[in-house]
């Protein structure tokens, strides 16, 4: 039996379809290993939105062949799909599998006979149009449930419809029918997960409403999680559903991106700020204890010392929990590299430290909001120093003393005291944990 190891690079989604692609391995007779465990087969799922992953990739083809230098080493993934003969220099690499053909993988590895050249499979990206269901496992406390791939929106700076091609997902049927296998693991929370999710069901009539909203009446998980949505595909109908559900978390992931119109034109958003600014406080009336995470971009062509300004100006104001900020980074084919008025790269680093600093205030001031008050939380497995973590419905992190008891459970938690190291103090109680 030959073995199997995974690095997954990038979003929840990639995770997702590492782990199916490895259910997929397994059923066909593969032994899933550690990455450490010297391998017979290593499979690296990429990610390309920014520089630093496509130069991970290397590095990671290196560690594998440390590991085991005669592993036969599959990439797949979004860099896979971009930059199909770039990896095919990387030394080392046997086989590399575009967007429709990564989940035909068991099909590649019926031989694992290394040849003197890579053999690529990639497929032009306007013939991917499969959609591959499936969840991710192996984690009793929480899955990741894909239930949509691809993006028909072109943003200025972004290629992931050229790594993932056309909005696509299942049905609310078949997704449903995933969830209740979900259900069957034994995880307490389902966290969904896409590359545009609000445009669930686009091309078959159905909304992403009606997909959360038949989801909610399923028995045997109990939270439910949004992973990210874009703030013209949030509407208030899905708002006012969350904040009524006793399984859907109060809990946002919004791209922003910019708090600057000028910028978001050019950057080929569909919204304003004035869209993205009424969208939190709807949140916030609904849900005053809500937490909301925003993706903003530093440093985009054009962008000015006044831009950054207006967008940090915006972000001070909104009523919002934490930042990801990324500095921008010029992808190939995309129509912001060919932009006037580049940035220059020390200013990006510049700029996204500040915004660093502002989450880090915002994260604190929305976690002393909470002291005092008792939320649900959903514990992990392992510990640091004693201590074992989990989060909030609302996604605070929260820390208590180790008891192998609360693994993977839930449990009424009075939140103390805010940390040095940035997360919160719990105690739980005993006669509120849920197994």
């Amino acid at each position: 039996m030959s073995s199997v190891a995974f690095y997954t690079l990038g979003c929840k989604l990639n995770y997702a379809e590492s782990s199916i692609i490895g259910q997929q391995l397994t059923k066909a007779g593969f032994d899933k290993c550690e990455f450490q465990d010297g391998a017979d087969v290593y499979v690296i799922n990429t990610c390309s939105v920014t520089d630093h992953a496509d130069r991970k990739c290397k590095k990671v083809v290196r560690e594998a062949l440390k590991h085991n230098p005669n592993a036969y080493i599959v990439v797949i993934g979004c860099y896979a799909q971009l930059k199909p003969k770039e990896i095919a220099q990387i030394p080392g690499v046997d086989r590399v599998l575009g967007a429709a053909e990564k989940f035909q993988l068991v099909d590649h590895l019926q031989t694992l006979v290394k040849e003197p050249k890579t053999i690529v499979f990639s497929a032009p990206i306007k013939e991917v149009n499969t959609f591959v269901p499936g969840f991710s496992v192996g984690d009793r406390t929480r899955i990741f449930l894909k239930v949509q791939d691809g993006c028909d929106y072109f943003c200025s700076f972004c290629t992931i419809p050229l790594a993932r091609g056309k909005s696509r997902s299942a049905t609310i049927s078949e997704t449903l029918t995933l969830v209740r296998e979900a259900a069957q693991s034994g995880a307490k929370e389902v966290v969904l997960t896409g590359v545009n999710l609000g445009d669930f069901g686009i091309n078959q009539g159905q909304t992403f409403l009606d997909l959360i909203q038949e989801i909610d009446t399923i028995d045997g998980i109990e939270r439910f999680r949004i992973s990210s949505i874009e703030p013209n595909l949030l509407n208030n109908e899905i708002i006012e559903f969350v904040s009524k559900s006793k399984r859907f978390v109060p809990h946002f992931h919004i791209p922003l991106q910019s708090g600057s119109d000028e910028i978001l034109l050019g950057m080929r958003r569909r919204y304003t700020r004035d869209l993205y600014a009424e969208r939190i406080k709807t949140i916030k009336r609904l849900m005053p204890h809500c937490g909301i995470g925003v993706d903003v971009i530093v440093g985009f062509p054009g962008e000015s010392h006044e831009h950054f300004i207006e967008t940090y100006q915006f972000l001070t104001e909104l009523d919002v929990s934490y930042l990801h900020v990324f500095p921008y980074s010029e992808r190939p084919n995309t129509t912001a590299k060919k932009m006037p008025g580049v940035v220059p790269v020390k200013v990006r680093v510049e700029r996204g430290a500040m915004l660093r600093v502002l989450s880090e205030k915002k994260r604190m001031a929305f976690y002393r909001s909470h002291l005092g008050k008792k939320r649900t939380v959903l514990f992990e497995e392992g510990s640091s120093r004693g201590m074992m973590f989990g989060f909030t419905d609302n996604y605070i992190k929260v820390a208590t003393d180790y008891d192998p008891l609360l693994v993977n459970s839930l449990a009424g938690v009075c939140l103390e005291s805010v940390s040095p190291e940035g997360w919160v103090m719990g105690i739980f109680d005993y006669a509120e944990v849920h197994h």
